[in-house]
């Protein structure tokens, strides 16, 4: 595989939309999902009656997270966290260790549970109980939010303000952070759009009973992952646009699949004027632009 060149059209163009801090071009927001063995097997009790698939989640917390901490340790990056809360009691060390080398841990459910399938008290429950585990075993409450399955309810964004979040990186019409409205008034929520295809699941993931991808008995070319990989953030860059992941220890964490982020990182890192910022540092820097109008443009709807 040769190294895609930038796009020469756009790269020898001037970036349209935001100038990042210090006249960087683009923005890189590095975000894993620590997931654990969690999801629709632990919600339902299911986990507790098949031991292998509860080892296959605990391999993130347990022994991928630390190749993933020392790559980053390696590339100077700062990266955010999405956890749901039930693994960092469970895993109280390896979570502790995410805040002292200096990146974000952010809220992805209790047991990441599906947003959309609870009333909007149940909600509300989900997130002062995680909350409550941050503050106690992190030493501070969550600022960001990833809802743990591509959706959410209609109230969530409104319970999100209320529980004091500032932002979330759950949706996806978009490639740079916008605001959310809620009753057609633009808020403080900031959202920074995540993608499918910078989802590791996408090419890396297999397993077994729950079968996954269902059909396709198969993982993609390492190589055509970086290459898509690389590409996609080529042209983030080219457009100084904001580019944000959703990788899993558990899949990318991997002996092979790690020196793909080695080179992922390298690429990136290589090309000038790239900010790579945790979270909560680029969308505390957007809400610093000035206020949105109520239903005017891109940046201040919400995007589904």
């Amino acid at each position: 595989m040769s190294t895609p060149a930038h796009p020469t059209a756009l790269s020898t163009a001037a970036a349209p939309g935001a100038r990042w801090p210090g006249g960087a071009r683009s923005a890189v927001a590095l975000a894993f999902d620590l997931d654990g063995p969690t999801g629709d097997a632990m919600l339902s009790g299911e986990i507790w009656r098949k031991p292998a698939y509860f080892s296959l989640g605990a391999y993130g917390p347990y022994r991928a997270l630390p190749r993933i901490l020392g790559l980053l340790r390696s590339a100077g990056v700062t990266a955010t966290f999405f956890v749901p809360a039930w693994v960092i009691e469970t895993w109280p060390d390896a979570c502790l260790a995410i805040v002292e080398q200096g990146h974000e841990v952010a809220h992805h459910g209790y047991r990441h549970e599906r947003y959309w399938d609870l009333t909007p008290a149940e909600q509300a429950e989900v997130i002062s109980r995680s909350q409550e585990v941050f503050t106690r075993v992190l030493g501070a409450p969550a600022q960001g939010f990833r809802t743990p399955s591509g959706d959410w309810h209609p109230q969530t964004p409104r319970l999100l303000l209320e529980a004091g979040f500032t932002y979330s990186s759950s949706m996806r019409g978009d490639d740079r952070p916008y605001f959310h409205e809620i009753d057609g008034a633009p808020t403080s929520l900031v959202e920074i759009p995540g993608r499918w295809d910078l989802d590791d699941y996408a090419s890396l993931a297999y397993t077994r009973e729950p079968d996954f991808p269902k059909g396709q008995d198969r993982i993609a070319s390492y190589e055509l992952t970086l290459d898509n990989w690389i590409r996609e953030f080529d042209g983030h860059h080219a457009e100084g646009l904001c580019m944000t992941t959703l990788f899993h220890p558990k899949v990318s964490g991997k002996p092979g699949r790690l020196l793909l982020l080695e080179r992922f990182l390298a690429h990136m890192s290589a090309q000038p004027g790239v900010w790579f910022a945790a979270c909560r540092e680029i969308a505390a820097w957007w809400a610093q632009r000035p206020a949105p109008q109520a239903g005017g443009g891109p940046e201040a709807t919400a995007h589904a």
